[in-house]
């Protein structure tokens, strides 16, 4: 069978789907909500729900990692943001905040360049995560592969729990005549941390990071509420046939490793609580959020939400955008919801559907029926 279908006499393209584009369908049997677990566990840290803040300043603080940490989520600090570049970045997030409204703004985007060319502190850093540690959380943080080599010591020593590699795309094999490239088999062999590492976008890339000893996934590229990647490089994976593919991976690697599982993480494109549902009925263990996440009051950019996407100092592929506030983060993710448009109660939402299809923990609700069902409206 052949999912290749002809774009033209010279090229031909395999049909891929977008979280939009399917619809889970309800079996013969329910359960109660109440019955339904969402717990997760990676490594030897476990998790009341399946839910990682993407290391992005306008959705994660040290405090607003602290607090999702509380409730039972996975916080991830972004190493290279305004946390490690500023002592007090309070003034720097009112002043993002207060630029110019207006959607794909050079003026917006040359501001947010000059005000994150501000050094790394490495003590900062080691100030940043303590705070976290104090707090007696799961302590996450991430770094792009470029900076990996420059800052891990300080992150490990730090105290670092869970070390996340985060990029547009990683590769376990980078090409470069300039500089030795980061050995990812060798440096995840060497930490005494579990690394979560990504994104990845289909097959091939996924099971190559596995067999670096990842002990996560990131599946994505530039999906997300704030990437212009699609049209600044032409390149996007619709999330949907992304996540299936690399959960194919993972069973694979099962297989050719003994039994070793390696978690897929959905990272991007994943707004609103039928996202989250989808991603994990497609295979994904867990869900990186940003913009759900940027929603809620304690946000760092107070319904301003971009990634470091949007201040690339050469190739700047992400905007600046309002998403707007929901209300506080238990409420985002716990309820009682507010709206009717999935962006509160997520982890409720979550629950209801495994339960309205009758599957009882995550694992089990990877099996459930699904339909390609494209919508023009909502």
């Amino acid at each position: 069978m052949t999912y290749e279908i002809e774009i033209g006499r010279g090229k031909r393209g395999r049909r891929a789907y977008s979280l939009d584009d399917i619809a889970i369908v309800p079996n013969r049997r329910t359960r109660d909500p109440k019955d339904v677990s969402v717990s997760w566990q990676i490594d030897a840290y476990q998790f009341s729900m399946p839910v990682i803040a993407a290391p992005m300043d306008s959705a994660m603080s040290p405090a607003t990692a602290i607090t999702l940490g509380k409730l039972g989520g996975l916080g991830v600090l972004d190493l290279e943001g305004l946390w490690t570049r500023y002592e007090d970045p309070q003034a720097i997030l009112d002043e993002i905040g207060a630029l110019q409204d207006e959607t794909n703004s050079p003026a917006v985007t040359r501001r947010m360049q000059e005000l994150y060319q501000a050094p790394i502190q490495p003590e900062l850093i080691t100030t940043r995560l303590a705070e976290m540690r104090d707090a007696g959380v799961t302590v996450a943080g991430s770094l792009t592969p470029q900076r990996t080599q420059e800052h891990y010591k300080t992150v490990v020593a730090a105290g670092v729990d869970i070390f996340v590699i985060r990029g547009t795309t990683v590769s376990a094999e980078h090409v470069s005549k300039d500089h030795e490239p980061l050995n990812l088999k060798q440096f995840i062999y060497e930490l005494d941390v579990p690394v979560i590492v990504g994104g990845a976008a289909g097959y091939t890339p996924a099971l190559h990071l596995m067999r670096t000893g990842a002990a996560g996934v990131l599946v994505g590229f530039g999906g997300g509420a704030t990437t212009t990647t699609r049209r600044a490089l032409g390149i996007h994976s619709p999330m949907a046939s992304a996540i299936s593919d690399v959960a194919a991976a993972r069973r694979d690697y099962m297989d050719e490793s003994g039994g070793r599982y390696v978690h897929v993480i959905a990272d991007g494109g994943m707004g609103t609580s039928g996202d989250i549902v989808k991603a994990i009925a497609m295979g994904a263990d867990a869900v990186m959020l940003g913009s759900a996440l940027a929603r809620a009051e304690e946000a760092p950019g107070k319904g301003w939400h971009w990634g470091q996407e949007a201040h690339h100092l050469e190739l700047p592929r992400g905007d600046r955008v309002n998403v707007g506030t929901v209300g506080p983060l238990e409420e985002v993710l716990f309820g009682p919801g507010h709206h009717t448009n999935g962006t509160s109660n997520l982890i409720g939402a979550l629950r209801r559907s495994m339960a309205t299809t009758g599957y009882s923990d995550l694992k089990e609700f990877q099996r459930v029926d699904v339909v390609v069902s494209p919508y023009e409206g909502n």
